[in-house]
């Protein structure tokens, strides 16, 4: 009997020796019948595939004769004799221990990231050993740009990588490049970003008098982009004509603010911290300020890795996760600046990471600032951030028309695979996949998208 096959089918044997869907004693006679190739389909799922296996074993060891084994489910049918044989054999234990059993399908990985503290975990988890702890051999690749990342990943020269929340999202949904399914199964931080703005406007913190300041974000896709966006907007700025925004790759981001290219960013650590450290700028908000618990990066892979090498997917998640959890603690946070720090992850002096991590840092105007919830490292992938983000993408002109919020959420961000791994690490996952939120004290209702996309008053004209 093939492993594909239903286990709880009475047509079927499960002691043939002869073809793959044992149906016919010789695989000469399963070619000659084409009724049987056609129903010698694979199931929907991979896990479909190991309960099968596992289902086939019991029977096998129930009724060890076939003409017993159809009579049973016969008598019975189908689902009546897998409750039946469920209340003596756990079925679903034995199914996930199966699953679990195994070499990976590839020990070897790359996987790029962008050098900024929001891939914390990506990076730290190579030199403090979480990827060798799950049985894998992972080569951590520092790359120029978020559209490098996207490409190289789409060309599978890398098997995942870190991405900005959105970007999976804009993947999938064929913005920006060709639809290809992708998925976001971790946030890799929460909160972690702030404007800084350029030392001469230092007595210019009231947003409405920024009328024509030029602004740089990391990418179009990015959560940067759309807190800025908003942030504007509720001070009566419209992004779009008030002010200029460009895309500018994070370590380029203090350069051209020394260079005076640009008044302000909102961008990711290091670089507010590292424009305070240089003297050429100053911290005007953290975008915890805006939005507290945001998302900001992620890790991210395709459908096809995810689907394609199950095993490997998940070792890979799971050592992600691993080391986030042991990021969200404050006491480990020097360790990581430390570990995080040299020139092939994110060449930064280490004083500066560890300001950002434990949430004690100079302002850049004469204050010592203390925040411990500066940036934080929860993987749970929320699918309500994934609704607010299409939201923003539709109110800045980024999708047009009819948007399946929900369906597109449920898809890329993969919240009850991370669950799994949470718990599996010693995390307590949400029960839930979605909540409410606030965003500069407006309440979000992930059930509601369209009626708050409609509430404001400064978006793009459709």
């Amino acid at each position: 009997m093939s492993t594909f096959d239903n286990p709880f089918d009475p047509s079927r044997p499960l002691n043939s020796t002869g073809c793959a869907c044992g149906r016919h004693a010789s695989d000469a006679e399963h070619a000659r019948d084409a009724a049987a190739q056609m129903q010698c389909v694979p199931v929907e799922s991979e896990g479909k595939r190991y309960e099968n296996v596992v289902a086939s074993a019991v029977l096998r060891a129930i009724f060890p004769q076939d003409a017993s084994r159809r009579a049973f489910l016969q008598t019975l049918g189908a689902s009546t004799a897998l409750a039946a044989v469920s209340q003596f054999f756990p079925l679903a234990t034995a199914t996930d221990l199966f699953a679990q059993g195994g070499p990976l399908e590839k020990k070897d990985l790359k996987v790029g990231f962008i050098p900024i503290t929001c891939a914390t975990p990506i990076i730290m988890a190579k030199p403090m050993g979480f990827y060798e702890k799950h049985g894998l051999n992972v080569d951590v690749i520092k790359t120029a740009g978020w559209a490098v990342i996207r490409d190289k990943t789409i060309n599978k020269e890398y098997d995942a990588a870190h991405m900005l929340s959105p970007m999976p999202i804009a993947i999938t949904m064929g913005i920006g490049s060709n639809p290809i399914p992708y998925t976001m199964p971790a946030v890799e931080n929460i909160n972690g970003q702030a404007i800084t703005l350029a030392m001469k406007h230092k007595d210019r913190r009231d947003p409405k008098s920024w009328k024509g300041f030029k602004f740089a974000v990391p990418f179009d896709f990015s959560m940067h982009n759309y807190l800025l966006r908003y942030y504007l907007a509720e001070h009566g700025i419209d992004p779009d004509q008030d002010v200029q925004i460009r895309a500018v790759p994070p370590p380029e981001m203090v350069a051209n603010l020394r260079a005076d290219n640009i008044d302000g960013f909102l961008g990711p650590d290091p670089m507010n911290q590292r424009a305070v450290f240089d003297g050429v700028g100053f911290i005007h908000i953290l975008s915890k300020e805006i939005w507290d618990g945001h998302p900001c990066c992620a890790f991210a892979a395709s459908k096809e890795f995810v689907t394609g090498m199950p095993k490997t997917y998940a070792a890979l998640l799971k050592s992600i996760i691993d080391a986030t959890a042991y990021a969200h603690k404050p006491e480990n946070r020097k360790q990581i600046a430390e570990a995080i720090a040299p020139a092939n992850y994110i060449n930064q002096p280490v004083t500066v990471l560890e300001q950002i991590l434990t949430g004690t840092y100079a302002d850049g105007l004469g204050s010592v600032k203390t925040d411990p919830n500066r940036v934080d490292f929860d993987p749970f992938p929320w699918q309500s951030f994934a609704v607010w983000i299409m939201t923003q993408m539709k109110r800045w002109g980024q999708i047009k028309g009819d948007v399946d919020y929900k369906g597109v959420a449920e898809q890329v961000f993969l919240a009850t695979d991370t669950a799994k791994l949470m718990a599996e690490v010693g995390m307590t996952p949400p029960k839930a996949t979605t909540k409410s939120f606030s965003v500069m004290g407006k309440a979000f209702d992930p059930a509601k998208p369209e009626e708050y996309l409609a509430s404001f008053k400064i978006k793009k004209a459709s």
